[in-house]
């Protein structure tokens, strides 16, 4: 994909004057991490401000990182509540990766409560309410955050919460046999214990512990678990040492301890938290967040093959093929889709069936949707993924590795490029990149 020329830099990275794609108006730097910047932007015909995350091609795939921004951009896909930022487009050039996101113009909560050292219960039982809300919403869509901390959750101009990030999230789609998430990750004053234990944690589990750092930060105006040696910070998490300040009252002292409970078996759960006497207090009625069916933007089918909505048309069409934004620009994968009536699953049973006559291995994915070929040789040919279009139609997309060498050409020429043509049915050849003349 070319640069945009209307897209310059400065020799440090920043922009200045900078409009991407003729749309957003770079402004201000907002933040730096690992893979990249964030930028306050404003969208060229109506001032909207934005948030614009600008991260680097190169480090991620250097680093070996590409699963996890694609999986990011998959999960705030999937997301849409008033308590979590909304990712609005996901653009691409050649060096870089742009994620244009709902602007929270309020900065972190982090900040909020460092100005005033400790919210009082009121303030802090409101934005807990919002925070359970949105992570009901994330367990629900089988999405586990497990990086929620201050720092990672923002607030709007009208001061409602807004949690963030989601570059270290996990789906279900990662649970081990054992029913357990295993990658250590987290920040080191909100990880929970069994994390620590290095044998599998439940992805709710450590978030919900998570949410009791955060309580007990907004009221006690300090972390429970806190100290500059690391080893003497994990032995106080595993043993839950800490104290609750005097003026907590008795409410919130019990839902914290079933919060930063160190038995992840008899933590308190969300269902539990919306039954809490500490959570229903107060002077305003509490009424969870309702999130419209309709307002989710893709999810999982009930026989496990993704649905499609009008974001992902858009990243299939020229120009936003997100296919390619985590592919090395010297590689040569080929990539081809077209629509077609055939059921899902009889979709895989034929490639399955194409693929044992050629001796070529087909190994399905956990979820149904999709599966990889390989030769005998243990090489990759390719990949096959079925998305569902509409209750009729559906797409297919194949996807030819180069290692798989020649036979893996050959296969792919002869045998995988045929069936494609036959199950888009009267088409005569298959859709390649523009997924708007179909």
């Amino acid at each position: 994909m070319r640069e945009p020329h209307n897209i310059t830099t400065t020799n440090d990275d920043v922009p200045s004057g900078v409009v991407l794609f003729g749309k957003y108006e770079l402004k201000r730097l907002l933040g730096v991490g690992a893979f990249g910047k964030v930028y306050h932007a404003t969208t060229a015909g109506t001032r909207q401000s934005v948030a614009v995350k600008a991260v680097s091609k190169s480090k991620v795939l250097n680093g070996g990182f590409a699963a996890n921004v694609e999986r990011e951009i998959s999960i705030m896909r999937r997301l849409h509540h008033s308590n979590i930022i909304d990712l609005f487009e996901v653009l691409a050039t050649k060096t870089k990766i742009y994620f244009v996101m709902e602007f929270a113009a309020g900065g972190e909560l982090f900040h909020a409560v460092a100005r005033k050292g400790r919210l009082e219960e009121d303030a802090a039982r409101f934005y807990f309410r919002q925070l359970i809300s949105a992570l009901k919403h994330c367990h629900s869509l089988g999405v586990f955050h497990r990086d929620l901390k201050l720092d990672n959750l923002l607030l709007d101009e009208n001061g409602n919460l807004k949690v963030s990030d989601f570059g270290l999230s996990a789906v279900t789609g990662q649970i081990r046999p054992d029913g357990l998430l295993h990658t250590i990750c987290g920040t080191p004053t909100y990880v929970a214990p069994e994390i620590l234990l290095k044998r599998g944690y439940d992805g709710a589990k450590v978030d919900l512990w998570s949410c009791g750092v955060v309580l007990f930060a907004l009221t006690a105006g300090y972390l429970p678990f806190n100290d500059c040696n690391v080893t003497v910070l994990f032995r106080k998490i595993y043993r839950g040492q800490f104290r609750f300040p005097r003026w907590m009252s008795s409410d919130l002292r019990y839902l914290l301890s079933r919060l930063l409970d160190t038995n992840p078996e008899t933590r308190i759960t969300i269902d539990e938290i919306y039954q809490d006497t500490w959570f229903n207090a107060g002077e305003d009625q509490y009424e969870p967040v309702r999130v419209k069916e309709s307002e989710c933007v893709c999810g999982e089918s009930r026989t496990g093959f993704k649905s499609l909505n009008a974001f992902d048309l858009i990243s299939f069409s020229t120009g936003l093929d997100m296919s390619g934004l985590f592919e090395d620009p010297n590689g040569s994968d080929s990539v081809e889709r077209v629509v077609s009536a055939v059921e899902p699953e009889n979709i895989i049973e034929r490639v399955e069936a194409t693929a044992e006559e050629e001796k070529v291995v087909l190994k399905r994915e956990r979820n149904g949707g999709g599966a990889k070929l390989e030769g005998q040789d243990g090489n990759l040919i390719g990949l096959v993924v079925v998305y569902r279009l509409t209750e009729e139609l559906v797409v297919v997309e194949m996807k030819r590795s180069e290692k798989g060498g020649e036979s893996g050409a050959k296969f792919w020429k002869d045998k995988l490029r045929p069936l494609l043509i036959e199950l888009a049915g009267e088409r005569e050849t298959p859709v390649s990149g523009d997924f708007c003349n179909i």
